[in-house]
C-alpha cells in the first residue's frame, strides 16, 4: 500500500512540526520544545512568583532563559527598583541570563546576542515577540504563567495557527520605508484581521534584518500569533547555514487569506489615533501641530532608523515648542551611532537622548504625555492612554517622517523641508 504524502505546509506548520514530535497542521494541538524564553522587567516579579510559589521549580535549561530590564529602565519608582533588584537576584541564583539597565530593548538584544535563530521557537513575556519572525523564528508573546511553564519544562503547547500570506511586489519609492509597508499591511488586514494566525510575509530578497524586524514586530497589531518573514537577502548572508532548507513554505501550502502589496504604489503612511489600523497617507494629515516626537522602540530604534532621522535633521533644528526624544534600541546601536557621528547630529538638531530601552512607549517614564498633547512616534501602538494621559493623541510614523515633523513642529514629509528652504 502506498502512503499518501504529507500535504504542503506553511512556515508556522513546519517550525512547530520540527520542534515537536509529529507533523502538524493548522488547528492541531502541538507540544513543542522552546529554544528561548524571554522575560521583561515589567512581568519579572509575576514570573518569579509563579516559578517559586506555584510551580516550585527552577528553569530546566537556564541557558534558554533571558531576563531583560528594558521597559522601565532606569527604575522610575522605589517599587520598580525593588522588582528589578529581585530580578537580578533571581538571575544570579538560577544562572539565567540577565541583560541589565542600558543594554537595550529585549527583542533587539536577543537578536544581537544570537538568541533568536531561523527555525527556533522564542517565547517572550511581551506581545511584540513576533519580532523574531524577522529571521524565521516562531516568536510569540505569552503571559507570566505560560512563560513560567515554558521555563520550568522547556516546552509549551499551542494550537497550530492558520496562516495569512502577504506578498510584497515591486520596489519602494524613495522616502518610503518598511514602517510604511507594515502600516499598510495592518490597514489591509485590520486590527483583528489575523487574530491567532501566523502572518507569513513573502518579501523576496528585499529588506535588511532591521527592516524585517519592523515588519514582523507589527504583525501582532493585526492580532497575529506570529509574524514570519520568508528568509532572503541579508538573512541568508548573516545566518548562512543556520537557515535550514526545510523552514521555507511549500508550494501549495494552505492560507486562509492572501494579500498583495504593490510597493511601488505606496506613499509614506501614518497611523492616527486611536487604533493602529487607522492608517492614512501622511499627506492627508500634513499640518497637524505636534508637541512631542519620539524616535526609538523595538519597531524603529535601530541604527538605520537613527540614520534616516539624522539625514533629515542634519543642519536643521527642532521647531521651538516641539520636543524630540531619541532613544536607541540597544547599547550596541548607541555605540555605533556614537562612532559614526549620528548621535552628535541628532543632539545638535535639538534632540534629547535617552538610555537604551523602551523609553516612553508604554507610558511609564522618560517622556509621558500631558492631557491634550499630540505625539508622533515611531513605536507600534497609539491606543488611548498608551504614552501617558488618556486625552493625549499618538500618531505612528517612520523615522524620516518623525524627524521632518520635529523640524516643522507639525506633521510633515521630508520633502516639505526642501520646499520650505
Amino acid at each position: 500500500m502506498t502512503l499518501a504524502s504529507p500535504r504542503p505546509q506553511t512556515m508556522a506548520e513546519k517550525i512547530l512540526s520540527r520542534r515537536g514530535t509529529m507533523t502538524v497542521y493548522a488547528g492541531d494541538l502541538a507540544v513543542v520544545d522552546v529554544d528561548q524564553v524571554m522575560v521583561v522587567d515589567s512581568i519579572a516579579q509575576s514570573f518569579i512568583e509563579r516559578m517559586q510559589r506555584d510551580l516550585e521549580a527552577v528553569p530546566k535549561y537556564p541557558e534558554r532563559v533571558s531576563i531583560v530590564i528594558d521597559h522601565v529602565a532606569p527604575a522610575s519608582t522605589v517599587s520598580v527598583a525593588q522588582a528589578q533588584k529581585e530580578a537580578r537576584e533571581y538571575a544570579a541564583q538560577t544562572g539565567v541570563r540577565l541583560f541589565d539597565v542600558g543594554r537595550g530593548i529585549c527583542h533587539q538584544v536577543l537578536m544581537e546576542e544570537g538568541l533568536a535563530r531561523p527555525g527556533w521557537i522564542v517565547l517572550g513575556s511581551d506581545s511584540h515577540s513576533t519580532t523574531y519572525g524577522a529571521v524565521a523564528a516562531f516568536g510569540s508573546g505569552m503571559g507570566a504563567t505560560d512563560i513560567a511553564l515554558a521555563a520550568a519544562s522547556g516546552k509549551t503547547w499551542l494550537k497550530v495557527p492558520e496562516s495569512v500570506k502577504v506578498t510584497l511586489q515591486g520596489d519602494l519609492r524613495p522616502g518610503v520605508s518598511a514602517k510604511d509597508v507594515a502600516l499598510e499591511m495592518i490597514r489591509l488586514l485590520g486590527a483583528d484581521g489575523a487574530t491567532y494566525q501566523s502572518i507569513e510575509i513573502h518579501a523576496g530578497d528585499r529588506f535588511t534584518r532591521g527592516e524585517r524586524m519592523t515588519l514582523a514586530n507589527l504583525c501582532v497589531e493585526a492580532g497575529a500569533k506570529a509574524g514570519l518573514v520568508v528568509p532572503g537577502g541579508e538573512i541568508l548572508t548573516a545566518y548562512g547555514y543556520d537557515v535550514p532548507e526545510w523552514v521555507y513554505p511549500d508550494a501549495g501550502a494552505r492560507y486562509v487569506r492572501e494579500v498583495q502589496i504593490d510597493l511601488g504604489a505606496l506613499a509614506p503612511r501614518m497611523s492616527a489615533p486611536s487604533e493602529v489600523d487607522n492608517v492614512h497617507d501622511v499627506a492627508e494629515l500634513r499640518g497637524l501641530k505636534v508637541d512631542q516626537v519620539f524616535i526609538g522602540t523595538c519597531t524603529n530604534g535601530r541604527l538605520e532608523d537613527l540614520h534616516a532621522a539624522a539625514d533629515v535633521l542634519r543642519g536643521r533644528r527642532v521647531s521651538p515648542g516641539t520636543r524630540l526624544l531619541v532613544i536607541p534600541a540597544s547599547s550596541e546601536v548607541m555605540e555605533q551611532a556614537m562612532e559614526d557621528g549620528t548621535l552628535l547630529t541628532l543632539q545638535r538638531a535639538g534632540a534629547v537622548l535617552g538610555t537604551p530601552g523602551c523609553g516612553p512607549c508604554m507610558g511609564r517614564h522618560q517622556g509621558v504625555l500631558a492631557p491634550g498633547e499630540v505625539c508622533v512616534s515611531t513605536s507600534n501602538r497609539n491606543f488611548i492612554g498608551r504614552m501617558g494621559d488618556k486625552d493625549a493623541q499618538i500618531y505612528l510614523a517612520s523615522p524620516a517622517v518623525a524627524a521632518a515633523t520635529a523640524v516643522m513642529g507639525r506633521v510633515a514629509l521630508p520633502a516639505d523641508l526642501r520646499e520650505a528652504v
